[in-house]
């Protein structure tokens, strides 16, 4: 059969945002060889892959199948015992998830092809989908999320995005469960700015407290304000509300991929760490009062200057105070050794591998914090 994906494209344009798989599947089956099809999301902790439309017999996990090599490795997976095709879902730096084919014969090199070009373009529409159905959002997860984790979920920009000169990513941890820990970015062609954020307490109780503290520094850099500015005015929103009770520790970062300069506001406890080659290195920076303690501190921007190939990673206090059962810190054991393995890793699968390592160094012991873990690489120079 030839294929026809302008017929494929046009159906996924047209599809209404609840039947988009079904859409899709019953297009590629029309217009292309396949003989079936399912579209594999991965779920909030990025251990599973979720099927939209047919459950299979067993849990699809990531670190366990074909269809998660193909995710993993943003790369085209053959599975000859299934005669399938396992295309990763992702664009702009954002995985997604899977879409596998089942075909007759292995697919030539112009039908993989082919097939990357639909999954690259089903991004595209499942994005729009995804604000106006909870199909897709139901599908990721493995068990219900807590309130505080809906609300935190719900704030987040992204779990990555790619330039033509810099990669972020990020993930939070426990999934299911987060209390007050959450990342934000604004992205543009040359530059990127950074929020982490660690808020006290837990539950709704921190998530709230988070939410206020990420719109505040929403709003004041998208009316231009600088990262001074930005501590300022988020410090004085919090206070204002809570009168200093409740504090956030939050790092504010805004990177240059021009110039390599790194502007940063430290407010709090995330703590940074560059990898250049094979060496791990601390960024001490002068510490300063987190948010909304005092509603009228003034911050300081300091900066630091990167090379090109150099990785940021910040995580905080829940990746770097994570404890073992015999009560190491991963931080003191750890925690360079984890960033240094991720050294050939893109930034996405950086994450989930340092995620993964820490939660293998503390098996066993109750969890005590939640934990964000952001990942910065610039990639080349403009």
């Amino acid at each position: 059969m030839t294929n026809d994906l302008n017929a494929v494209h046009r159906a996924m344009r047209a599809a209404t945002p609840y039947s988009l798989a079904e859409t899709l599947r019953d297009a590629l089956i029309a217009h292309t060889a396949a003989q079936g099809v399912d579209l594999l999301l991965a779920d909030y902790a990025l251990v599973a892959l979720r099927p939209v439309l047919d459950p299979p017999p067993a849990e699809i996990r990531i670190d366990a199948s074909t269809a998660g090599r193909a995710f993993t490795s943003r790369q085209a997976q053959w599975e000859e015992a299934e005669g399938t095709l396992h295309v990763p879902v992702a664009a702009y730096g954002e995985r997604y998830g899977v879409l596998s084919v089942r075909l007759p014969a292995p697919p030539t090199v112009d039908e993989v092809r082919e097939f990357q070009d639909v999954a690259c373009a089903l991004v595209q529409v499942l994005r729009g989908a995804d604000r106006l159905t909870d199909r897709y959002q139901r599908a990721r997860r493995l068990t219900r999320l807590t309130l505080a984790a809906e609300a935190q979920w719900e704030l987040l920009p992204g779990s990555g995005h790619q330039s033509g000169s810099y990669r972020v990513a990020g993930q939070l941890e426990p999934a299911y469960a987060v209390y007050g820990d959450n990342f934000d970015w604004s992205c543009a062609p040359d530059s990127v700015d950074l929020s982490i954020t660690n808020g006290m307490g837990e539950g709704m109780r921190a998530a709230l407290l988070t939410t206020l503290a990420v719109t505040a520094v929403r709003n004041a850099r998208r009316s231009g304000a600088n990262l001074e500015e930005q501590a300022g005015l988020a410090d004085e929103a919090i206070y204002a509300q809570y009168g200093g009770r409740e504090h956030v520790s939050t790092l504010l970062l805004r990177f240059d991929a021009v110039t390599g300069v790194l502007s940063v506001v430290e407010a709090g406890s995330p703590r940074m760490m560059r990898l250049r080659g094979t060496d791990v290195e601390t960024i001490e920076l002068d510490q300063q009062l987190p948010l909304g303690m005092f509603g009228s501190t003034t911050y300081a921007e300091q900066s630091v200057t990167l090379q090109p190939g150099d990785r940021l990673v910040i995580v905080s206090d829940g990746i770097y105070g994570a404890r073992s059962t015999a009560g190491v810190e991963f931080s003191q054991v750890a925690l360079g050794a984890a960033v240094r393995s991720t050294r050939l890793q893109p930034a996405d699968e950086a994450v989930r591998s340092m995620v993964r390592g820490m939660l293998d160094f503390r098996k066993g012991v109750d969890v005590v914090d939640d934990a964000v873990v952001v990942c910065l690489d610039w990639t080349a120079l403009s």
